[in-house]
Formats: structure tokens, C-alpha cells, sequence
């Protein structure tokens, strides 16, 4: 009898499962030391991102 697995309460809070089946995920370095990166790098980390296809298939087991 297979057993359903508990979510991973980190994953959860960092990662949105989509409708066509990829990941959401927010980029990196955009929580300090953010007076020495340039504004159009600023810019672009706020736009979200996918989970590339190599991890897609262990982020899919934590959430």
C-alpha cells in the first residue's frame, strides 16, 4: 500500500505548481546588498522563473 507523502514546508512557502505542469520559483540575490547591483539588474530579478528540467523532478517529490 503506497503512502502519501507530507509536504515540504519549505517548498511550499518557494514554489507554485502550474496548470501546464512547471514550476514556479523567484530568482536569487534580491534580498540585501542591493546598492551595488545596477537598477536593470534589479528589474530582472524580480520577474519569477521555471525550475529547469534537470530539478523539476525533486522539487515535484517535495511539493
Amino acid at each position: 500500500m503506497a503512502y502519501k507523502l507530507k509536504t515540504h514546508s519549505g517548498s511550499r512557502k518557494r514554489f507554485k505548481k502550474l496548470k501546464s505542469g512547471l514550476i514556479k520559483r523567484a530568482k536569487a540575490y534580491h534580498r540585501h546588498l542591493l546598492t551595488d547591483k545596477s537598477a536593470k539588474r534589479k528589474r530582472n530579478l524580480r520577474q519569477g522563473s521555471y525550475v529547469s528540467a534537470a530539478d523539476i523532478g525533486h522539487v515535484r517529490n517535495l511539493i
